[in-house]
């Protein structure tokens, strides 16, 4: 079957009108209640917020292309490009941590501005900082085909087959004035978000414009696009919610790549959408609680202690990976075996850490709901 490039209409899809409606209006609703949840956290917790969804979409984005990183270097990253002051700033010497983290930022602070060639290639030159084998921030060239595959060498299975490198700079100028014409108050408005969100991500990924990174630009255009829809950049991670299942995410793609009636992929997009903004309200309400631990123990605990619970809270909702040990303790604070023990002692008679397993085995979850 051809790809959907080459087949009559393109770059024009086909979808039944009104199909994700009803979504658009739960969106707009959950947005709603996500701005009332986070007006409700201290000035001061808000940019921890912010960092703490930005970060999950930085490391997932990046997981989704087989790309592992540092979570506490682009952690430290975000936090510079966004001017948050650190006590003990972190030396990153990974590129990728950088490059990543200042291509969050970037969609995130220039989301009002109509999109350019300059943009992109100015996001691509960020997303491969540090790479010497991509050519940064220009469109992919060469007579051979960008194909999307898996399997092993001599066996491989092609997915798709992207347009040719001499068509991309022609197909891209198409897709930019696309873009930028279906703004709210642009002269073909498509007033859905989600439904401009889908449409976008499937365009760009259709083209694949450049040698490395098209995925995870992609996404980036995918949010850029929800924030110009509802007049204010959001707070969501369509990556944390594509990564948990991402052969789905593959399947979903490569079926709306060979077809313009693309019914099944708004369908799909839509779905991630919505379920990342329950993921949202779920950061929010963890930052939430975090709040309220600090506040009932931060006088009662030392300063190994409390750097401890800060590490381990940076993991996010799904909890500090393997728990937390008296070995991990000590690596983590510099402290003997006796006192890494006698902290977490201290700790779970608090009632801020509870064990799990026992003996020798033993380790430490945090206890939020207090």
């Amino acid at each position: 079957m051809s790809s959907n490039w080459e087949q009559k209409g393109w770059p024009k899809f086909e979808f039944t009108s009104g199909i994700i409606e009803d979504v658009q209006l739960k969106f707009l609703l959950k947005s709603g209640k996500s701005s009332g949840q986070y007006s409700g956290i201290p000035p001061e917790k808000k940019d921890q917020l912010l960092v703490d969804i930005l970060l999950s979409e930085a490391i997932k984005t990046s997981e989704i292309e087989g790309e592992f990183v540092s979570r506490v270097d682009v952690m430290s990253s975000l936090k510079k490009n966004l001017g948050i002051h650190e006590e003990q700033p972190r030396l990153v010497k990974d590129h990728r941590a950088k490059g990543i983290a200042k291509l969050m930022v970037a969609v995130r602070q220039t989301w009002q501005e109509p999109l350019s060639e300059a943009m992109l290639f100015a996001w691509h030159g960020m997303l491969m900082e540090g790479n010497r084998y991509v050519n940064a921030g220009t469109w992919r060239t060469g007579a051979e085909p960008m194909q999307v595959v898996s399997g092993a060498m001599g066996k491989e299975v092609v997915h798709f087959e992207a347009p040719p490198s001499s068509r991309v700079p022609g197909e891209m100028k198409l897709f930019v004035d696309w873009f930028n014409q279906t703004v709210p108050g642009g002269s073909q408005a498509i007033l859905n978000p989600i439904l401009r969100s889908a449409l976008t991500h499937l365009y760009f990924e259709s083209i694949h414009p450049f040698e490395d990174g098209n995925g995870r630009i992609g996404r980036a255009l995918a949010e850029k696009v929800l924030h110009q829809g509802l007049d204010q950049p959001i707070l969501i991670s369509l990556s944390q919610v594509i990564e948990a299942k991402r052969q789905l995410y593959y399947d979903q793609l490569k079926q709306a790549q060979r077809s313009l009636q693309v019914d099944d992929w708004l369908l799909y997009f839509a779905d991630v959408v919505m379920k990342a903004q329950e993921k949202v309200e779920e950061l929010i309400e963890f930052s939430l609680q975090k709040t309220k631990l600090f506040d009932a123990f931060s006088k009662e605990l030392n300063e190994r202690e409390l750097k401890a619970l800060n590490r381990m809270l940076d993991e996010g909702p799904d909890g500090f990976d393997g728990g937390m040990n008296a070995k991990k303790y000590m690596s983590l604070t510099g402290a003997s075996k006796a006192t890494a023990t006698r902290d977490l002692q201290h700790l779970r008679d608090l009632g801020v850490l509870v064990p799990e397993g026992g003996g020798r085995s033993v380790r430490y979850q945090v206890k939020l709901s207090q």
